[in-house]
């Protein structure tokens, strides 16, 4: 049996449901989230989306995760992906087949690193001109 054939719809809601019920509730993640989103059931219908098209290819989320999170980027860090990667492996493991739980979070741990890089890393940054007028 193939991953795929472990993880569907109904799953990927019930895991959706229950991880942002954990992440609302953390008390690093709760606040950013709960400032961030007004219309819960709407975006966790999102979020079940978007986990459907990255896990079952249903095409069915027509968002931009990169730009909606660096409108929050004054309240992200790096730290806080570690912290939702870990709520994440554990609802995961609780909730869904070992072999679903583990591609899930590789997915997961994949998708952070990239929002992260998109959040953080600047690779056409330029050093400050007086910068070199330093070493000379």
């Amino acid at each position: 049996m193939t991953n795929a054939a472990k993880i569907d719809e109904a799953g990927l809601a019930r895991l959706v449901d229950a991880f942002y019920a954990r992440v609302r509730a953390d008390t690093e993640l709760g606040p950013i989230f709960n400032d961030a989103i007004d219309d819960w059931p709407h975006h966790l219908d999102k979020l079940a989306a978007f986990w459907s098209s990255v896990m079952l290819t249903s095409g069915r989320y027509k968002g931009q995760p990169v730009p909606a999170h660096m409108k929050h980027k004054d309240r992200i860090t790096p730290e806080l992906f570690d912290r939702w990667l870990g709520l994440w492996e554990q609802t995961t493991e609780e909730l869904m087949e070992p072999d679903a739980a583990l591609a899930l979070q590789e997915k997961a741990a994949r998708i952070a690193e990239s929002l992260k890089l998109a959040l953080f890393f600047r690779l056409n940054r330029r050093p400050d001109a007086s910068d070199s007028r330093k070493v000379a």
